[in-house]
């Protein structure tokens, strides 16, 4: 039982923490137009640690004018908070901040059972903004007390044309000074990722380093994982081989799990913390695409950094990483699927689908110069048209610009950094 002593003295000190952001520049992120808080419904933001959740709304209150209160539930001080404690929390935001219509939990998911709670303040017509780095905030026989009473946003770590806004760089000139100091932030956005709070490629190591710690602590505590060091080996393992085919039956043999149903949920803990993305294997059979599913890293800040993460392999997983980080941003807004297509004579890195239909078929390569490598990346692109009949073909790639006609098929060929931005597409 927390003392509403210790609350006043943590939400205090929270609060003026806030304040002193009230004058911060924060760049305009893809998900904030999704944050209604003119909406009677709970406003919750959801994606990995660190990827900018709290600036976001931050950004979209202040911006309003309006008075709210603020409350961080990761403060290691407010551990084991029970839900029937959070009155004692309203109470305290009261007194120390006066009267208020806008709430916002960040990192609320450490609370279970918050919904009963924000459902109650909903009722009483209070704003409610909740955060957290977990895509199961909303799960649970408790979330049904906010069904139909919330909106989800899903944010990930800085896009492309966010992380040349944050460093002041022109995304749109077409002169070449413009092109050059574009594709210079793209390659330290290559190895840097999008987590706003590192800013350099030797910061970044150190910032995933102790994110993915974070959030693994968070994780074998959240979903009851006993098996801890075989757990973070495995994640370790993953991160390191990303992009990864899932076989559960493997990672069960190789980490010494009980049955690959333990593997199977391990890997759904890490996707469910937003370290690891998955996408399925394009087939009209339900069977196969959820057994064959294809790990991605969330951000290339959590991958591989020793000496293969500059050689070919190393550089076409992280221009792949990013391609799948911005087509799930953009496909999910219209509705779409991304998945990957493999057969016999090759593959496809994504396909772009509706429903069955595909729209778009895109492949990934860091350097086409290689005869071996373009004929093999052209392969898997005309593997897709046959299959699935799509003729919108695309091959990614670090530099390269132009458009090809093979065997009647035409492929557009585009730099990855220019395809970001949606120039000369």
């Amino acid at each position: 039982m927390i003392d509403k002593g210790l609350l006043e003295l943590v939400l205090s000190g929270q609060k003026k923490k806030i304040e002193n952001r009230a004058g911060e520049r924060l760049f305009c992120r893809s998900g904030e137009p999704q944050v209604d808080l003119d909406s009677p419904q709970a406003q919750v933001v959801t994606g990995v640690r660190g990827c900018g959740k709290t600036s976001l709304c931050l950004k979209a209150l202040h911006e309003r004018g309006v008075r709210f209160a603020y409350a961080d539930f990761s403060d290691e001080r407010l551990a084991g908070l029970r839900s029937d404690q959070l009155n004692d929390v309203l109470e305290v935001l009261y007194k120390i901040n006066g009267d208020f219509s806008f709430l916002f939990l960040d990192e609320i998911q450490t609370v279970e059972g918050w919904e009963l709670f924000a459902n109650r303040l909903l009722r009483k017509r209070m704003h409610v903004i909740a955060a957290g780095s977990d895509a199961g905030l909303l799960s649970g026989k408790s979330a049904t007390h906010l069904t139909g009473r919330n909106k989800v946003t899903e944010l990930f770590p800085m896009s492309f044309r966010e992380f040349c806004m944050a460093r002041e760089v022109d995304t749109e000139s077409r002169t070449a000074k413009a092109e050059a100091f574009r594709r210079t932030a793209f390659d330290q956005y290559l190895m840097c990722g999008g987590f706003p709070e590192a800013r350099s490629a030797g910061e970044s190591r150190r910032y995933a380093a102790g994110l993915v710690s974070d959030v693994l602590r968070e994780t074998e505590e959240r979903c009851g994982i006993s098996c801890t060091a075989a757990f973070e080996s495995m994640t370790e393992h993953l991160l390191s081989s990303v992009p990864y085919t899932a076989v559960p039956k493997d990672l069960a043999g190789k980490f010494g799990f009980r049955s690959e149903h333990t593997a199977r949920k391990y890997i759904d803990c890490l996707k469910g913390s937003y370290l690891l993305t998955g996408i399925q294997k394009y087939s009209p059979e339900s069977r196969i695409r959820l057994t064959q599913e294809k790990l991605y890293a969330a951000d290339t800040a959590l991958m591989a950094t020793g000496e293969n993460a500059l050689s070919a392999a190393g550089m076409d997983q992280r221009l792949g990483t990013i391609v799948l980080a911005h087509l799930i941003r953009s496909c999910r807004a219209e509705g779409l699927d991304v998945r990957y297509l493999s057969g016999r004579s090759g593959e496809c890195g994504f396909v772009v689908c509706s429903g069955s239909n595909v729209r778009e078929a895109i492949q990934v390569s860091s350097d086409i110069s290689d005869k071996a490598a373009r004929r093999l990346k052209i392969r898997g692109l005309m593997l897709a048209e046959r299959q699935t009949g799509c003729t919108d073909l695309l091959l990614l790639t670090h530099h390269n610009r132009e458009d090809i006609e093979v065997s009647g098929c035409h492929i557009r060929i585009r730099p990855v950094y220019e395809w970001c931005l949606g120039l000369g597409i």
